[in-house]
């Protein structure tokens, strides 16, 4: 699989990532998941101390404790939670991210992280105060570079201009396009990677799309209605018969910015065909165009 640089730094990773918040709390399982993406060339992992509060960092470091060499291993942090009482609230101070990371690789089994992101942000927030703890931690050596996951253009333009950020995550699919008004060219210029969640809609462009419409979108989604999602999802399903979520992941694919687009998988077979696509081809300029014309440039309202 091909594998692309991450921002300014020496790190490559896969073009797919496996993001691993679905992988449930069945060892056994989610080993054979990662085992699976890693025979199949995908060398990036990314969890988070809050998923499953703290539980899914250990089911990962527990799954790679003997191939750590094998992976670039991303986390996150800014959630500042209660395993007990399973709450949490937000906390993107010095103090909280230096704790929260000794604790994750404790639960990783490791004695770095090769990507470090803080899962979240707001423009009220002590940015400067939460970039100087990355740097230290770079300094530190128990992180090699650091991001944000967020999907807040004023938040990510802060970032830009105030730090040395190697990449953001962000929601970005054929359905919701907001990245690519003012987003993706600008984090491009910048050289910093995207790295794309949510390609797949939450099962929605995929072979199984149509029942996960009822499951998961009878309200809509975003700018689409449910008979909207019906409509389109046959429509897309003219263009690629066999593999709807091959189509939708070589479209977010094909923008330069994008380095690596995140999918879950909570089986084998979720697993298989996402992988399945023939993902290093890019798109023509003919079906680029069509999915474009099919789908809605949304844009960032509500979260600025």
């Amino acid at each position: 699989m091909k594998r692309n640089k991450l921002g300014k730094s020496d790190i490559y990773i896969s073009q797919l990532t496996l993001g691993c918040m679905s992988l449930g709390t069945d060892l056994k399982k989610a080993t054979y998941i990662i085992d699976y993406a890693l025979d199949q060339g995908i060398n990036h992992l990314d969890t988070a101390d809050l998923y499953d509060f703290g539980k899914n960092e250990e089911i990962v470091g527990e799954a790679i404790k003997e191939k750590r060499d094998q992976i670039v291993l991303t986390s996150k942090v800014g959630n500042h939670f209660n395993q007990q009482t399973k709450t949490w609230f937000w906390d993107p101070s010095k103090q909280h991210i230096h704790q929260s990371v000794k604790n994750s690789l404790q639960r990783l089994q490791t004695d770095y992280l090769d990507f470090y992101m803080l899962h979240g942000g707001t423009i009220e927030d002590p940015i400067d105060e939460t970039i100087e703890a990355f740097e230290q931690l770079k300094q530190e050596g128990l992180i090699r570079a650091y991001g944000i996951s967020s999907i807040r253009p004023n938040v990510i333009r802060e970032y830009i201009k105030r730090s040395s950020i190697d990449g953001v995550m962000m929601q970005y699919s054929l359905l919701d396009r907001r990245p690519e008004e003012e987003l993706l060219d600008l984090l491009y210029k910048n050289e910093i990677s995207v790295l794309a969640r949510g390609s797949l809609v939450k099962g929605i462009l995929t072979s199984d799309g149509l029942n996960q419409i009822e499951a998961k979108a009878k309200g809509g989604y975003l700018d689409y209605s449910h008979d909207e999602l019906n409509t389109l999802l046959k429509k897309l399903a003219t263009i690629a018969p066999a593999n709807v979520s091959e189509l939708a992941l070589r479209y977010v694919l094909t923008n330069p910015a994008v380095t690596s687009a995140v999918f879950g998988a909570s089986s084998l077979t979720q697993i298989k065909e996402t992988i399945s696509g023939k993902l290093e081809h890019k798109l023509s300029d003919d079906v680029f165009e069509q999915l474009k014309l099919l789908t809605k440039a949304n844009s960032y309202q509500t979260h600025r």
